[in-house]
């Protein structure tokens, strides 16, 4: 692995701040030098310095200098960040009486290497380039994994970004001390947890979290059955995008719900406690818990749903109709019942799924001389399954249609 060629990215011009401000025993550390190493690098900039002294005082006077924004993180630990407009830069004193031992109190050994930009000079002590050779995610040491329990869990995350293997002994080591992942923070399980979701390709190692015990104390009726579906969502959502056309089934956020549509219990009430017990955000919630409600009517569909039945499935499902129909077919319901309603779904000029007003309620009211009342809406309701079914298409039609409603007394 060459150094020279895979470092040029971090130089000091890559900065967004002058070097001269960065004291000449500051070492950048962890995430920032292994991504440089492996020749990945993020979007935004997300550096982490470590400084034997004055790591807030260092901090504050770049944030003063380039007016970006200050945080101090921990005061305890002296941890400051500054904000960028690329990114955020954090700098933290050093654990320990030395670098070294600040490095061995991390997680794995590709996140304990360190380097120097003022002299170029990379600091290893625990081998984390012949790793990051190897593609393997190795452990610093158990009591570290035990001292931060997350630990546990960022091992399959970080192991499914950067494509890596889990080293048998770290795997062992965080089956042993599974149990300690419910000592942590709902919130940073979530955050944890939601990286690991949004990771392209991340079944292999949400499978092995949850074969490993590290999912179960966060979703109830995680089992081997369930664990099995979650392998097939992303072949899943190839299948539908190349078989549609259609790039909607395969995008990431879409596919991250899906996955977690899969994880929780399949009962809405016990589902809604998992993910208010993970903080999970309002939309979370609400799509989560609609593809769960919902699901069981897909798995029950022996016939194609009459225009009026799907009307009123689209008005409910529509916000998450992609997700539920991925898992209803890693669930086992044959892929030609969906057919009809996957074809109307993807037409925006399907009046069924993606309606669209014809006529309005003070229509109704002042051309048909009605007072205002729930049977308005119940008029406009039976206007577009009609419309919806090819019976009406003009404002005419519909409202020769309404008053033959009101003349009939059918919605008495």
């Amino acid at each position: 692995m060459s150094f020279e060629t895979t470092f040029n990215h971090l130089s000091a011009l890559d900065l967004p701040f002058s070097l001269n401000l960065l004291p000449s025993s500051a070492y950048l550390v962890g995430g920032a030098v292994r991504d440089a190493l492996l020749n990945r690098k993020g979007v935004y900039l997300d550096l982490d310095f470590v400084l034997p002294e004055k790591a807030v005082e260092t901090a504050q006077k770049i944030a003063e200098r380039y007016r970006g924004g200050f945080v101090i993180l921990d005061e305890q630990r002296q941890i400051a960040r500054v904000v960028f407009p690329q990114g955020t830069v954090d700098f933290a004193l050093q654990e320990g009486n030395s670098l070294k031992q600040d490095l061995y109190r991390r997680d794995f050994t590709v996140n304990a290497i360190a380097y120097n930009l003022h002299q170029q000079k990379l600091i290893d002590p625990l081998g984390g380039l012949q790793d990051l050779e190897k593609g393997w995610l190795k452990m610093v040491s158990p009591s570290n994994l035990q001292d931060d329990p997350l630990r546990l869990l960022r091992a399959y995350r970080q192991a499914a970004q950067l494509n890596f293997t889990i080293e048998p002994e770290t795997r062992n080591t965080i089956r042993s001390l599974a149990d300690l992942i419910e000592r942590v923070a709902a919130e940073r399980v979530q955050t944890e947890l939601k990286y690991l979701l949004a990771t392209p390709q991340s079944n292999r190692w949400l499978i092995a979290a949850g074969e490993d015990g590290l999912l179960q104390p966060w979703f109830s009726e995680l089992n081997p059955e369930k664990l099995q579906q979650l392998k097939q969502i992303d072949s899943i959502a190839n299948s539908l995008g190349e078989k549609y056309h259609n790039s909607l089934f395969n995008r990431p956020e879409l596919l991250s719900l899906a996955k977690l549509a899969t994880l929780v219990s399949q009962s809405p009430e016990q589902a809604e406690l998992e993910l208010l017990k993970l903080k999970s955000s309002r939309m979370q919630l609400r799509t989560i818990l609609g593809v769960v409600k919902y699901l069981p009517q897909l798995q029950t569909l022996t016939t194609n749903l009459t225009a009026r039945e799907q009307y009123f499935f689209f008005l409910a499902t529509k916000e998450f109709f992609p997700i539920l129909v991925i898992r209803a077919i890693a669930t086992g319901v044959e892929q030609k019942l969906l057919a009809p309603l996957i074809e109307n779904y993807l037409d925006p000029h399907n009046q069924i799924a993606h309606p669209q007003t014809l006529i309005t309620g003070k229509d109704l009211i002042r051309i048909l001389h009605l007072k205002p009342s729930p049977l308005i809406g119940t008029l406009l309701t039976e206007i577009q399954i009609a419309r919806g079914e090819g019976k009406i298409k003009t404002l005419e039609d519909a409202l020769q249609f309404a008053s033959h409603l009101l003349e009939s007394k059918t919605l008495n």
